[in-house]
């Protein structure tokens, strides 16, 4: 059975596209730490441990990864893109980007901002016309 990640990548399930490739794709966090917070999917593969991926696989998810950070770091103001593993919340390997001013931006326990559907929009495209250049 196909997870959510699965079912967003594939367009099932709507999402703000921040960047995508044939294998893998980024899209904005539905309840984020930050404007700007994004999670990085290997489309094809739905294994939930990250360290379970081949080799390949996992080299490229961290290369896609890095080109969206840099995606990131150029449209979102932010001192840095933080980077978290976790993926105990959804049973699919994925990678947490998020814009930072601190370290205590990376707190998943915190409250999250609000950030509307229309600023998620705006985001996404900008990160994703970023990516684009790169």
């Amino acid at each position: 059975m196909a997870t959510i990640f699965t079912r967003i990548a594939s367009g099932e399930i709507p999402s703000f596209k921040c960047a995508e490739d044939e294998n893998y794709y980024a899209f904005l966090d539905i309840n984020p730490l930050a404007p700007g917070h994004t999670l990085v999917i290997p489309k094809h593969i739905e294994d939930d441990y990250i360290f379970n991926l081949d080799e390949s696989t996992y080299q490229g998810l961290w290369a896609f990864a890095r080109k969206v950070a840099l995606a990131i770091k150029a449209t979102v103001p932010c001192k840095r893109v933080g980077v978290a593993v976790l993926g105990m919340e959804v049973p699919h390997t994925h990678i947490h980007l998020v814009p930072l001013q601190s370290e205590g931006d990376m707190d998943f326990r915190k409250s999250r901002p609000v950030v509307t559907d229309e600023e998620k929009k705006q985001i996404a495209e900008s990160i994703l016309k970023e990516y684009e250049k790169l």
